[in-house]
């Protein structure tokens, strides 16, 4: 935890900038390196019956830490991807907060 899924990032970029991207978010998230788990998620874009290319769609599932760590986060994600993709395409990051509740690790939550 926390679980940050791209689609429609190449996996070459997701490894090019896997480094850099959790040197930067690990202070800001405040969580140890290795309770990160970045996930490359084939996706298939169809519009009008046609598959299309589609941006950067970038989830970012955690537990809540606020709107200033949210706009940190959601910064670096796409500072470290902007440099690999077409400038003209936008790049989402949306925030899924879980709840510590419904979240288990080897069957006891936290």
């Amino acid at each position: 935890m926390p679980h940050i899924r791209f689609r429609a990032v190449d996996n070459n970029i997701l490894k090019t900038i896997s480094v850099k991207l959790l040197d930067e978010l690990q202070p800001i998230m405040n969580s140890p390196r290795n309770h990160f788990t970045l996930e490359s998620i084939p996706t298939t874009f169809i519009f009008d019956g046609e598959e299309v290319s589609a941006y950067p769609f970038i989830e970012v599932l955690w537990f809540e830490r606020g709107q200033e760590t949210r706009d940190r986060v959601a910064k670096v994600i796409t500072d470290c991807l902007r440099d690999h993709i077409e400038e003209s395409l936008d790049i989402a990051v949306v925030f899924t907060a879980l709840n510590p509740d419904a979240y288990y690790d080897n069957g006891i939550h936290y």
